[in-house]
């Protein structure tokens, strides 16, 4: 006998990638390649036992001030959350209604579906064009469509390509629901690209920015993201819809202090941007075809190999302690998701593509 909701029981969690004991070069969940800066060391050093013995604060009001300052807000724009998945899964209790489908672009961040099937709400998935570009009808196609809530990752996940602002602007002008706007990545943006997605929250109400501690913070053990949205929409995800003390004090405390030194985590953002087209021009002179990424990843497509072959390939990386990520979706079972590791991790897997058979 089974106690599940049935939609529950006919759907499929998510799978999260391998977090392997050991590793020669650990590129499959797009982790920092560094720890976080001493600042932000000390602060949880800092963490007494009288702060762990009482409530943390429910609305986690310094670390929502140090993130309105840094973005030129009020608090009042700000929800922190237990990681960015938690304010997916906010957003869908407090928007979308029962039964009203969930607005996606295709292929996107796996959780996506997950959190609409828990909801039992029914996807309605617009394909991305061959580039990785979001269609310019896709405001139109969701609302036909009934949806109320809408996610698009941006940098876009796995590919790793920037939607401009003023093309986000224009389908959050047209979509008759509320657009989250997945930001995991948007720290390792080139900065000559004056990529600024909050200019969205001030001229749309209906957009909700997601931003993660996880990547750019190095961070990911932690458990911290926020959102960032009008008052309108945050104030009911802060007083009504999420969990009580939803942000423990060890994250509160040490998340504000890595907003506030900003600038020492900015030095790995930079080191990412570099590795990043470095490891591009040479995974391109190994037959790979990689598209143009701002994230802290690329997408790396066997052009030259026969289909099937990528996750041959990653076996026997795997089996060289080199772990990269494949998805078994339609346009991408023959492309690996590689993270921007140190340099040390970056040759190793680049001198492991030799010896590693690929057809066995």
């Amino acid at each position: 006998m089974t106690f599940e909701r049935e939609n529950v029981r006919r759907m499929a969690g998510y799978v999260p990638g391998e977090q392997p004991g050991r590793a020669v070069a650990k590129l499959n969940t797009n982790e920092n390649p560094f720890p976080p800066c001493g600042t932000v060391l000390a602060a949880l050093a800092g963490i007494d036992a009288e702060m762990l013995r009482r409530y943390p604060d429910p609305t986690a009001w310094e670390f929502r001030s140090a993130a309105a300052r840094l973005h030129g807000l009020t608090p009042d724009h700000i929800v922190a959350t237990n990681g960015g998945d938690e304010l997916l899964r906010l957003a869908l209790t407090t928007f979308l209604p029962p039964g009203a489908p969930l607005g996606l672009a295709e292929p996107s961040y796996s959780l996506y579906p997950v959190l609409a099937a828990v909801h039992d709400s029914p996807l309605c998935p617009v394909p991305l064009a061959d580039d990785w570009s979001v269609p310019a009808d896709i405001a139109r196609r969701w609302n036909r469509a009934g949806a109320r809530l809408a996610i698009l990752v941006n940098p876009h996940a796995p590919s790793g390509r920037l939607t401009s602002v003023g093309e986000l602007a224009a389908i959050a002008r047209a979509f008759e629901g509320v657009l989250v706007i997945d930001e995991a990545y948007v720290d390792f943006v080139d900065p000559g690209m004056a990529h600024d997605g909050i200019a969205l929250v001030r001229e749309c109400d209906n957009v909700l920015l997601l931003r993660t501690m996880s990547k750019g913070y190095s961070l990911a053990g932690l458990r911290l993201g926020y959102g960032i949205g009008s008052p309108g929409l945050v104030a009911p995800m802060v007083s009504k819809t999420k969990d009580s003390y939803n942000v423990d004090v060890v994250a509160q405390r040490v998340g504000e202090a890595a907003l506030r030194q900003r600038g020492e985590a900015a030095v790995s953002w930079e080191f990412v941007r570099a590795e990043r087209s470095r490891m591009a021009r040479e995974l391109s002179a190994r037959g790979f075809a990689c598209a143009p990424s701002q994230a802290n990843f690329l997408l790396a497509t066997m052009t030259s190999r026969p289909s099937g072959t990528a996750p041959r390939l990653l076996r026997g990386l795997a089996d060289a302690g080199i772990f990269v990520r494949w998805f078994d979706q339609d346009r991408l079972r023959d492309s690996l998701r590689i993270t921007i590791g140190t340099t040390a991790e970056n040759d190793a897997l680049l001198a492991a593509l030799v010896r590693v058979p690929w057809d066995v």
